[in-house]
C-alpha cells in the first residue's frame, strides 16, 4: 500500500477517534471520519494482542481487505480499525462478511 493510503501520525488517529463515527463489530470497531482527500485512508490499532505473530496476521488481513475494497465507505474517509484482544477473524472472507453485516445493520 502507498503511504498516502495510510494514517501515519498520532494527530490523524486522534482526530478520527475524537470526531469519527464508531461502528461496532465482533471485538473490533470501525471509526470513520470524512476527509478531504480523493481516496479513503486506513489506520490500524491493535489492543491487547500479546503475540507479534497474531498481531501481524490481523494487520495483514485488514490491509488486504482495505486494498480490495478501498471504497466500501463513501464519501472518502479516514478509517481506523480498532481491534481488541478477542478478535477472531482469521481470513479475508470472514472479514468481508463481518464488515458487510455491520454496514448492513447500520443502514
Amino acid at each position: 500500500m502507498a503511504k498516502t493510503d495510510l494514517l501515519r501520525k498520532s494527530k490523524e488517529f486522534q482526530k478520527v477517534y475524537r470526531r469519527g463515527k464508531r461502528l461496532r463489530g465482533n471485538n473490533y470497531s470501525l471509526i470513520c471520519l470524512a476527509n478531504k482527500h480523493e481516496t479513503s485512508r486506513l489506520g490500524i490499532s491493535v489492543h491487547g494482542v500479546k503475540t507479534a505473530v497474531r498481531r501481524n496476521r490481523i494487520k495483514r488481513i485488514i490491509r488486504e481487505f482495505f486494498r480490495l475494497r478501498k471504497n466500501f465507505i463513501s464519501p472518502p474517509s479516514d478509517i481506523v480499525f480498532a481491534v481488541r484482544n478477542k478478535f477472531s477473524l482469521n481470513s479475508l472472507a470472514e472479514m468481508n462478511q463481518s464488515v458487510s453485516d455491520m454496514l448492513r445493520r447500520r443502514k
